[in-house]
């Protein structure tokens, strides 16, 4: 039974996927729910179709995206059978169905990528195999080392590096914060400077979905929302909506705040590592303001010949 609009339920049920990482962030959320809001909670256990199709091997580019994570989730909201779920933002589309919304954002963890295997690219020997499902990431290694094989990698953080252990590759990129969170910092050999390769928009960022018409509990949820996070987090989504961006381009978008500075910056690459990267900064102290700074750095990239690079891309890789 769906939460009415006028009070909190007696036990927030939170729906999530049951890889450990996932786990891990629903956990989170449920110790600051119970801790800040003082409320009960209870995990929703959910397997959704990505999680069906990734010991297939299948770039998620080629079966449908990142969305893949979430259907089965939101519906087991919209069915009432969960108040909230809980995704790594970097897996969550820019458009939304109206009946869900975004309750909070949390304080972002190292947004980097981390590479796995070898301690510096220039380690990997003259053709080496490194695997990885991002286009993103694919773009950027190859415009590092043109050399490179890139072949693809899925499963969960245990099965890809299993998969590497196994030499099935010379090494691997996966996201800093996943591996941090798993307390597998151990097995991060280089944290990839910005420079090299721009993370992922909102990598990094745990996010609370819930129905839109519970009001109560989407004001109780927004007390935990941090307000720097979230005004990145609202730039780097906005400038890679107006991209066009999902996970069937290779885009990066991420941005830093210090005190009312932002400054953002994007990059539109394809899979020959040709890459066009820019950046914008003004003051942001609101969510419209942000907005509006991530659609001037899709205008720059676009006006800089991101939108030629995209459409070739898109057009050799239907």
């Amino acid at each position: 039974m769906s939460t009415s609009q006028s009070s909190l339920p007696s036990t927030v049920k939170i729906a999530t996927r049951k890889s450990k990482l996932a786990l891990w962030q629903a956990e989170h959320v449920a110790h600051l729910i119970q801790t800040k809001l003082g409320l009960k909670t209870e995990l929703v256990k959910v397997v959704t179709e990505g999680d069906k199709t990734q010991s297939a091997g299948i770039a998620l580019s080629k079966i449908g995206g990142k969305g893949l994570f979430l259907k089965e989730i939101e519906d087991t909201m919209l069915r009432g059978e969960a108040d909230i779920a809980v995704h790594s933002m970097k897996d969550v589309p820019s458009d939304m169905i109206e009946e869900l919304t975004l309750a909070a954002l949390l304080e972002r963890e190292n947004p980097s990528d981390a590479l796995v295997g070898v301690t510096s690219i220039d380690q990997l020997k003259q053709g080496a195999v490194v695997g990885t499902s991002s286009l993103r990431r694919h773009a950027q290694i190859l415009a590092a080392r043109p050399d490179l094989q890139i072949k693809t990698i899925r499963g969960n953080v245990d099965t890809r590096l299993a998969k590497l252990d196994a030499g099935e590759y010379d090494a691997t990129i996966l996201a800093t914060a996943g591996l941090k969170r798993l307390k597998l910092n151990d097995r991060i050999d280089l944290e990839i400077p910005k420079d090299v390769m721009l993370p992922a928009v909102a990598q990094g960022c745990v996010g609370i979905q819930c129905r839109t018409q519970d009001t109560e509990l989407r004001k109780a949820l927004l007390t935990l929302q941090h307000t720097a996070t979230a005004l990145v987090v609202t730039a780097e989504r906005q400038c890679n909506e107006a991209l066009g961006g999902s996970c069937h381009a290779p885009i990066a978008v991420h941005g830093t705040l210090n005190g009312s500075d932002m400054s953002l910056e994007g990059m539109v690459g394809n899979l020959e590592g040709v890459l066009c990267r820019k950046t914008v900064t003004g003051t942001v102290t609101s969510a419209d303001e942000a907005k509006a700074l991530g659609l001037k750095l899709s205008e720059v990239l676009f006006a800089s010949g991101a939108k030629e690079i995209l459409a070739s891309h898109l057009a050799n890789n239907p």
